[in-house]
């Protein structure tokens, strides 16, 4: 009976042990679109399902979609605050409070969304330190560049005066309203409703989002040409981050590099630009080639955007000419400078 009893102790607190281990580490992962976005399907879900493995399934990463926690442009303070342990985060929901990244919001820079994700990571890491510090910076991921689609026909920087635009970003925002338009301030999930109502009359977005969102119906005409790129981040609770065992911590660093700010980017960036194809093969639709002259109207009329960024860092304590200097470089080396 001894024997057994000592077997049956050893069993139980065999099973404990294991139980335990199993879930060494619970954590959350909150985002704002659906969970068959390409940005979970393609990005979220693979980045997850390796740090199961590499953690040999100690950690366990929950994902709540769909603004299941918190509103989209509540991700920041989320992280912060642990609401969620992860975060996926667009900075430019908040205008203003990160005035350093929002140089990445600035029109006809990125060319596309692959190279781009690893040369911002390389670029943005060190400075996150100064305008994100109280959460952990992971990694960054663009969508490939997306443009302005709209009810009617914009060819040049002068047709968007008097219309309303739903803007990808505050960046954005400020660039409509420059132009003589009026910014529609919506999150993503929610722009296909402004359009319907006609509370906007355009939208700067990715190429096949328009379809994932069900904004094709809506807007049929397209700027053919690498406009901007919205450019989102994970983000992770500083204590929760601080708080892993060694070997824990480590397999998160090892998912939070600019390698992985590629990987985590390369399945959406070619699932948003085959969205531009189905556009061109659409008779519904018309996609809009603009010459060189008229790209070279947009980038003029873009100025005043750098300028306007640049003393808003400069007013923050920063060198904006520096830091903008090694952003261009960045995208420079990667081949992904537009």
């Amino acid at each position: 009976m001894k024997a057994i009893s000592l077997t049956a102790l050893g069993a139980a607190a065999f099973l404990s042990v294991s139980s335990a281990h199993a879930a060494d580490v619970e954590l959350r992962l909150s985002h704002w679109v659906p969970p068959t976005h390409p940005i979970q399907t393609l990005g979220i879900e693979p980045w997850v399902e390796s740090i199961k493995q590499a953690s040999n399934g100690r950690i366990n990463i929950t994902i709540f979609p769909a603004q299941q926690l918190g509103a989209a442009p509540d991700h920041y303070d989320m992280a912060r605050d642990g609401i969620a342990d992860i975060t996926y985060t667009n900075p430019g929901y908040q205008a203003g409070r990160f005035p350093i990244y929002s140089l990445a919001e600035i029109p006809f820079h990125a060319s596309n969304g692959k190279q781009a994700a690893k040369a911002l990571h390389n670029w943005y890491a060190p400075l996150a330190e100064i305008e994100m510090s109280d959460v952990k910076f992971c990694l960054i991921n663009p969508h490939d560049p997306g443009t302005l689609h709209s009810k009617t026909q914009v060819k040049v920087p002068s047709d968007i005066s008097g219309m309303n635009v739903r803007p990808a970003h505050a960046t954005m925002a400020r660039f409509v309203n420059l132009l003589g338009g009026a910014s529609v301030q919506v999150p993503a999930p929610e722009a296909r409703e402004a359009l319907a109502k006609g509370t906007a009359d355009a939208i700067t977005f990715p190429w096949n989002s328009i379809y994932i969102f069900g904004i094709d119906s809506e807007t049929k005409f397209h700027l053919d040409m690498p406009f901007y790129i919205s450019s989102q981040m994970l983000l992770l609770n500083k204590g929760m981050y601080d708080g892993l065992a060694p070997e824990d911590r480590q397999v998160i660093d090892d998912h939070c590099t600019p390698d992985w700010s590629q990987k985590f980017s390369t399945g959406w960036a070619d699932n948003e630009y085959s969205g531009r194809q189905k556009m061109i093969d659409s008779p519904d639709h018309t996609v809009y080639t603009p010459t060189d002259d008229e790209i070279g109207q947009w980038r003029e009329a873009s100025k005043p955007l750098i300028e306007a960024w640049k003393e808003d860092v400069k007013a923050k304590g920063q060198d904006p000419e520096k830091i903008y200097a090694d952003y261009v470089s960045a995208l420079k080396e990667l081949d992904s400078l537009f």
